[in-house]
């Protein structure tokens, strides 16, 4: 796995190129990292707190939810916005995995990296395709990745680092960006007190990437899900209302709503290329 995409990588401390020996990735300078016996590597460095994290259980949650098939649908979309002849394809925020590992599926030339600072997610990660290679990075520091190596970058529900997602990406490269809209998860929001979608936030994202990147299209997928209690009870602890509810309190909440319920999903897909 990660033998598949060393050539990608780069050296957190140096900048300078990888190569894997002995289940340790290591630089020309002497700089090493052990391979965790799960398949990933940490390439975060020094002292400094890395971002928020997700925990245990919201990967837990993520993995069940998204193994079950409910967001099939935008898995499909991202995978369909990737271009065919594609080879590198890197997701910056990845998670469990699942959508780049849907993304090779479709691209079966291509190696994908998986980056993510939960170690917890980057353990089932390193698990979701043949064909990917896990990493421990923080999206807010230096990605650990060579210039200009990666043709397509995916950022679902994550933090975008402008700067660095320009430098990775090859010059006619491909930035994918998914965020949720206003109408994600209704009447769920309302129902169960859950955070809503910043009205902001499109003006936000595009603000984080104007300076690098320009908006070449846009397209809005939704489709309704129908879930019981436990799917609802995943779908809220992997999000981010998680940080901030009490769970036995929103058990019970979601134990009153009906057994089976409709919900909303609604997504934006953004597609930036570099700005000339």
């Amino acid at each position: 796995m990660l033998d598949d995409v060393v050539e990608h990588l780069a050296c957190p401390v140096c900048g300078g190129a990888l190569a894997l020996h002995d289940r340790v990735l290591g630089c020309a300078l002497g700089h090493g990292f052990d391979v965790a016996r799960q398949g990933y590597v940490s390439l975060l460095t020094g002292s400094r707190v890395p971002g928020t994290a997700d925990s245990a259980a919201m990967v837990a949650a993520r993995d069940t939810f998204l193994g079950a098939g409910h967001y099939t649908p935008l898995a499909e979309a991202i995978a369909g916005a990737c271009p065919a002849g594609a080879k590198a394809v890197a997701d910056a925020g990845a998670g469990t995995g699942h959508y780049l590992a849907r993304v090779l599926g479709e691209l079966p030339g291509a190696v994908g990296v998986a980056l993510d600072v939960s170690k917890h997610a980057i353990r089932r990660a390193a698990r979701a395709h043949p064909r990917l290679g896990a990493v421990v990075a923080d999206v807010w520091r230096p990605l650990p990745l060579r210039d200009g190596t990666i043709d397509v970058l995916l950022n679902v529900f994550a933090p975008r680092n402008g700067t660095e997602f320009a430098r990775v990406l090859r010059g006619d490269g491909e930035l994918v960006v998914v965020t949720p809209t206003s109408r994600h998860l209704v009447p769920l929001v309302e129902r169960l007190g859950l955070l809503s979608v910043d009205e902001s936030k499109e003006r936000r994202m595009a603000e984080s990437l104007s300076e690098h990147f320009v908006e070449t299209d846009r397209s809005i997928h939704e489709f309704e899900m129908t879930l019981g209690h436990d799917a609802v009870e995943a779908v809220v602890g992997m999000g981010p209302s998680a940080w901030h509810m009490d769970t036995e309190v929103m058990r019970r909440k979601i134990q009153g709503l009906r057994e089976m319920s409709p919900v909303q999903a609604s997504f934006r897909m953004s597609i930036f290329k570099h700005r000339s």
